[in-house]
């Protein structure tokens, strides 16, 4: 395992720990119980065999 140097400033690991950031999922249309619901891709064939309720 890797093992650093020398100490890492406080200043340092706080800036790098304030670029990240998150991004929204994008969402598709699909079409469940009569309705269209926007869902992320990942749970859009769940949510079309009803293994998944959205609200």
């Amino acid at each position: 395992m890797a093992v650093p140097k020398r100490k890492t400033s406080r200043s340092r690991t706080r800036s790098r720990r304030a670029q990240w950031k998150t991004t929204a999922p994008a969402l598709v249309p699909v079409d469940a119980g009569g309705r269209t619901v926007q869902v992320p891709p990942r749970l859009a064939r769940a949510v079309r065999e009803g293994r998944v309720d959205v609200p």
